[in-house]
């Protein structure tokens, strides 16, 4: 049976008339008969019985107006909901990250976001870009994107997915011929950076300096577009989240190279404060985040 069958008994049933019914459910008579014939064959019984010109329900169908009320309800309690989660939540969520390249894939799911809530404002806050856990702290952020986690009492942390840095170098490069580049590798080369301090650069912070290895130049560029083209000049060379390079490496005749026989891996998470009164759409949010990514 489909709902428009469960829609039509219950009707009939609270009306008392089939004319009543026909009103209600905007419905003709042909096809208000059609529909009770149609549910009555997949039943296999009748629905009502006539008598004295009245419709009463026959045992099986008392038991259908008893599942009709009980599924109508609900579905009507549940659209009720839907509509009060879509257009009368209303709020902010304040959202930075530690690194400019997450600002490549965090826009197009924000914007996802907006459209199945509208009135929830998602506001990127750039100037906490590189220090997204102290401003989440000091109450100027909702929501802190991050691949360092510190040890906070005051954070909570919800893993969002791994990525893989790598090297990319142009074709011509001495570093394609091999598997992987160490440390050392670094030392004579020119580092292009997107920002400063060093100790948010990832590798810096997990590669190089564990190794106490320092590039020949570093080279600061915000813009990776910027950046990628000093690499394809042979100018120096880039890390980034392998993700993150694929638009460029269709066409731009660039090789990625394994950073470390293992590969340099970092996980990415979302924080926010333990003690923080949120919202439901702030919770929905966090849970859209996490499924889009995973199905990415």
């Amino acid at each position: 049976m489909e709902i428009r069958h469960l829609r039509l008994i219950k009707a009939i049933v609270e009306e008392g008339s089939l004319t009543k019914a026909i009103d209600q459910l905007h419905l003709t008579q042909s096809a208000l008969s059609h529909q009770l014939k149609e549910a009555e064959y997949q039943l296999g019984t009748p629905v009502f019985l006539r008598l004295n010109r009245k419709l009463v329900l026959t045992p099986a169908g008392e038991k259908v107006y008893e599942l009709a009320k009980d599924i109508l309800g609900k579905l009507s309690d549940t659209e009720l909901q839907i509509r009060q989660m879509v257009q009368g939540e209303s709020g902010e969520i304040r959202i930075s990250t530690e690194c400019y390249t997450s600002y490549y894939w965090l826009p197009p799911l924000m914007q996802q976001f907006h459209q199945l809530y509208p009135n929830v404002e998602l506001r990127i806050v750039m100037e906490a870009t590189h220090h997204p856990l102290q401003k989440l702290l000091s109450g100027d952020l909702d929501v802190a994107i991050t691949s360092d986690p510190i040890k906070d009492a005051h954070l909570n942390y919800t893993e969002l997915f791994e990525d893989e840095m790598v090297a990319v170098v142009p074709e011509s490069h001495a570093w394609t011929r091999k598997s992987y580049v160490t440390p050392e590798d670094f030392a004579g080369q020119n580092l292009i950076i997107h920002s400063l301090p060093m100790e948010t650069v990832t590798i810096h912070q997990f590669f190089l300096a564990p190794a106490g290895v320092v590039p020949k130049k570093v080279t600061v560029l915000p813009l990776t577009e910027a950046a990628i083209a000093m690499v394809k000049a042979d100018m120096g060379i880039m890390v980034m989240a392998r993700w993150a390079l694929k638009p460029y490496l269709q066409t731009d005749h660039l090789k990625t190279i394994r950073i470390g026989r293992r590969g340099l891996k970092r996980k990415n998470y979302v924080a926010t404060l333990k003690s923080q009164a949120k919202p439901a759409y702030f919770s929905r949010f966090l849970e859209f985040m996490q499924r889009e990514i995973a199905l990415s």
